[in-house]
């Protein structure tokens, strides 16, 4: 089962604060990130791209589903 972070209702840094810390933790593998601003998605995707993780950027409704792997 994939570890997720449901970052929804949270104000940026904080989303972007704890996609960073996961990161660290795991320094590969997968997990998913749920967000509800453009803001958090376009951060976390960046902050995870420029941090060697790809990312699958979901819409589902009104919020984001972020799949973030690394190798």
């Amino acid at each position: 089962m994939t570890e997720k972070i449901d970052a929804r209702g949270l104000s940026c840094p904080q989303p972007v604060i704890l996609t960073d810390k996961k990161m660290k933790e795991l320094r590969k593998g997968v997990f998913e990130v749920l967000v509800d601003t453009d803001t958090s998605m376009e951060n976390i995707s960046r902050l995870a791209s420029q941090s060697g993780w790809s990312v699958d950027v979901k819409r589902v409704d009104d919020e984001f589903h972020l799949l973030l792997k690394r190798d």
